[in-house]
């Protein structure tokens, strides 16, 4: 199995001379102020026999780029919608919305729940979102290797229980880069990461005894975000101190192949 990081949370898998795709974006507009359509990002390969998605915000969820990427009648895997109202699903919404107008092949997953697509086998494990949207984290195996995906979970006590049912991981793909949240629908605000930060990343991957441990999630160049939402100013490099050995930072559009 060899996996390409395709920039921000995204992911592109190949195994058996097929490939998915992972939170595959192009268009990271609605984060980034004043972001030009695919900075920073990679092209999917080629076609891919199906996508997974952590969770509908529009960060990890661009219907139009899986609606490129996909083979015709792919499946695209996902958690399920939110509950409550237009306000407490407002960070969702847009997607949900897109999902449907690509006419893709969405289909809910529960989590532990899993699925064989061609060579792959994939399983939604459990995952807690910082901002109380639904999200799963997705295992991937393939070719007698075992990858994570960590979305940009929240630090929780989960971890163990993915460890027991999967570990050791041949290689994790951890968000790092400590999002602090104000967002207009959530007050008062919170001063904790609403995602992983690099020292709780290192902390997960430790947990899930991984070979490669790879921080996603973030960007080196720091461009512009929106207003309320402020990172971690150096992740590459505080993950490197935090996850010792097992740090393996990759560059967009750079493979990694873990039959090696």
């Amino acid at each position: 199995m060899r996996v390409r990081r395709l920039g921000w949370a995204g992911l592109e898998i190949e195994a058996g001379g097929e490939r998915m795709v992972i939170d595959y974006v192009r268009d990271l507009s609605p984060l980034f102020t004043g972001w030009k359509p695919g900075e920073g990002l990679a092209v999917a390969s080629g076609e891919a026999r199906a996508a997974l998605v952590t969770h509908l915000h529009r960060d990890h969820t661009d219907a139009s780029a899986l609606a490129s990427a996909l083979a015709p009648g792919a499946p695209v895997l996902r958690p399920a919608p939110g509950h409550g109202d237009d306000v407490d699903n407002v960070t969702t919404l847009a997607a949900e919305r897109e999902l449907v107008l690509h006419r893709l092949a969405v289909e809910v997953v529960d989590v532990w729940s899993t699925r064989d697509v061609g060579p792959f086998r994939v399983t939604a494990v459990p995952s807690v979102d910082g901002l109380g949207d639904p999200q799963v984290n997705w295992v991937v195996q393939a070719d007698g290797q075992r990858i994570f995906h960590g979305g940009d979970t929240m630090f929780h006590g989960y971890w163990w229980l993915v460890a027991r049912r999967f570990s050791p991981f041949d290689a994790v793909f951890l968000p790092a880069n400590g999002a602090v949240v104000d967002a207009p629908h959530l007050r008062p605000p919170s001063p904790l990461p609403a995602a992983l930060d690099p020292r709780q990343a290192a902390a997960a991957a430790e947990i899930l005894d991984a070979r490669y441990a790879v921080p996603i999630h973030y960007e080196p160049e720091q461009p512009d975000k929106i207003a309320g939402y402020v990172e971690v100013a150096d992740p590459e490099t505080e993950f490197r101190t935090h996850a010792g050995r097992r740090a393996h930072v990759m560059a967009v559009g750079e493979w990694l192949d873990l039959a090696t």
